[in-house]
């Protein structure tokens, strides 16, 4: 095992030939694909924990008065089950898309309008990655694929402006994330959520083979997976590939955790770091 400035690598040589065989196939075979939260974006600014983006919305009072107290039971309702490492997958799965829709459904009833999304971005609490541009950029120059695949709660709308003020929503990313549909009028209120809705126990790859971007990647069967959680390091194995090198940031209870991520995950990176090593990977890989 490397450990050397918080990067920890398992298995050295998997890793080297891993490197090897893809760096040999080509950038035509090569894409990336992501999450978002505390992945593309840091788990902390100056020290402090950041919020997920649907939590600072709740804290803002940006909706009804109503809406926090809804929410919180909800969450009672849920949490339990979502947290719970027994509970069927299958049966998870349809009780977290209940939740979604459920919560997505309240939040259009109190009043979320495009603006609101907006302020949240604009808060400042939370922040893409030091080193998410120059990402972008290198995968760009190849026109490699980076898929961000997220069940963020503010979704597709949000990625885009964080992505945007760093000049990196560029023509080789595709998102997919939870999507609103907005009136057309005034104040641009949310009034449908579209399916398919994401969540975290089902980020897999299987529902994109229905969507534009997977003419995108069919071809292409090298791929780089960066992700936060345990959930995430599964979101290909339900489609073909031939080699897959996987990056977790591990940013939370790292000693209760890291022997899991070892177990699955090519390269773990603590202490909540920029973009330097993914960039210096991803540039030998494509050289």
């Amino acid at each position: 095992m490397d450990k050397v400035k918080n990067i920890i690598i398992p298995n050295q040589d998997k890793l080297a030939e891993l490197k090897e065989t893809i760096a040999k196939g080509g950038v035509e075979k090569f894409y990336v694909v992501s999450d978002f939260d505390k992945t593309l974006t840091t788990a902390s600014i100056n020290g402090k924990r950041v919020l997920p983006l649907i939590a600072v919305l709740r804290n803002g009072n940006y909706l009804t008065a109503d809406y926090v107290k809804k929410a919180r039971a909800l969450f009672d309702k849920y949490y339990l089950i979502e947290i719970d490492p027994s509970f069927p997958l299958e049966e998870k799965k349809k009780v977290m898309h209940e939740l979604r829709t459920t919560h997505f459904k309240l939040m259009i009833k109190s009043g979320l309008k495009r603006k609101d999304i907006e302020d949240v971005v604009k808060s400042g609490e939370n922040q893409l990655r030091e080193g998410i541009p120059e990402f972008v950029s290198i995968l760009n120059g190849d026109e490699i694929p980076l898929i961000i695949l997220s069940a963020n709660g503010l979704g597709e709308y949000a990625i885009k402006m964080f992505l945007e003020e760093e000049n990196a929503l560029l023509n080789n990313v595709h998102i997919i994330s939870n999507s609103y549909e907005w009136d057309s009028k005034g104040n641009a209120s949310a009034v449908a959520i579209k399916e398919p809705i994401v969540h975290p126990t089902n980020k897999d790859l299987v529902a994109i083979r229905e969507l534009p971007v997977f003419e995108k990647i069919k071809n292409r069967g090298n791929v780089l997976l960066l992700g936060d959680n345990l959930s995430d390091s599964k979101v290909v194995d339900n489609i073909e590939f031939d080699n897959l090198i996987k990056i977790g940031f591990l940013n939370d209870n790292v000693g209760s955790n890291l022997e899991e991520y070892k177990e699955n995950y090519d390269v773990i990176l603590l202490g909540d770091p920029s973009m330097d090593y993914v960039n210096q990977l991803v540039s030998g890989l494509i050289k």
